[in-house]
């Protein structure tokens, strides 16, 4: 028999912690998320603002996180007091020049390889459900190809059956039907990193994961059903999916 002090009794004395829920499917955000691209946005917002003797905080930031881009246009000429100056349309096309010349370069955040290629090798369907429309999504992605190969599929902002932006739940909901055969909502576990994000996962009645930039007010995690400052620190288990094993 093992000693009470002994590697072994203590090993077999600690109990697995009970899963946060056993989910089956995993549905990810892109922006912010799984790119590097949140930083374009915000360097062309200050540049635009700045001819108008205006700064862009992140408090503006958090509310246009996530959204179609007409919407998060309207916020920003609105909140920034910009109406009859500069026009949503104008703002839109002024930012587009600019961040098509950006895109390309984004790089993929930590940690997230390491789980696409877990989840894959073990089977678990995994897909993108993304605000950004076709032409962005192609500058974004056209030097990660190959970890988007490993998605079951992509659901983009213009996607027929995205009515409404987040935090309607239309994005979520169209990505978990083309999944291959019946899923509920409640096996889902989507990632995301916006507060409209997180609540459009809640809206669609799925589980959220929040992996938010660290300048983004706390007050905008309560919705989350779990927030880590990176995907680094992801544990599987947690959530009923396989560990990993390296």
């Amino acid at each position: 028999m093992a000693s009470a002090d002994s590697g072994e009794w203590q090993a077999a004395s600690v109990p697995v912690p009970a899963p946060r829920a056993t989910v089956t499917h995993v549905i990810f955000d892109m922006d912010g998320l799984l790119l590097d691209t949140e930083g374009f946005y915000t360097e062309v917002q200050e540049k635009i603002l700045a001819r108008y003797g205006k700064v862009f905080d992140w408090s503006l930031k958090a509310k246009m996180m996530g959204k179609k881009a007409t919407e998060s246009a309207r916020i920003f000429v609105d909140e920034c007091g910009l109406t009859g100056l500069l026009t949503p349309e104008q703002f839109l096309e002024e930012r587009e020049s600019m961040l098509q010349e950006l895109f390309p370069s984004c790089v993929i955040l930590p940690g997230v390889l390491h789980l696409i290629h877990h989840l894959h090798a073990n089977k678990i369907p995994i897909c993108v459900a993304t605000g950004s429309h076709k032409r962005h999504f192609a500058l974004k992605t056209q030097n990660h190809q190959e970890m988007f190969a490993l998605m079951h599929h992509v659901v983009m902002g213009d996607d027929p059956e995205v009515k409404a932006g987040k935090p309607s739940p239309d994005i979520f909901l169209a990505a978990m039907r083309r999944f291959e055969g019946n899923v509920e909502p409640s096996n889902c576990l989507v990632f995301e990193d916006a507060p409209s994000g997180v609540g459009a996962a809640k809206n669609a009645g799925m589980y959220a994961v929040m992996v938010p930039d660290p300048r983004l007010d706390v007050a905008y995690h309560k919705q989350a059903d779990q927030v880590l400052s990176s995907l680094l620190d992801f544990k599987p288990t947690e959530w009923g999916l396989p560990p990993f094993t390296e």
